[in-house]
């Protein structure tokens, strides 16, 4: 094989199993991020108070007129 064909091989096999590295990690960083936001969103949500009518005004809520 010539030396100048298998440097050219080389640099570009290189560049590819690079590019596949970056994607895999990309997509294990991507799923990792949704699961945190999904882990977020739950906790949240656990820790929400109820809102109900009669409690919202206890909360401090603005209460919003009606104009027709």
């Amino acid at each position: 094989m010539n030396p100048l064909h298998w440097i050219d091989s080389w640099s570009v096999a290189s560049q590819q199993r690079a590019r596949r590295n970056a994607m895999i990690a990309s997509t294990a960083l991507a799923q990792r991020r949704a699961e945190i936001d999904e882990v977020d969103e739950f906790l949240a949500g656990l820790h929400a108070p109820t809102l109900t009518p009669g409690r919202m005004s206890e909360l401090g809520a603005p209460r919003v007129a009606a104009h027709g």
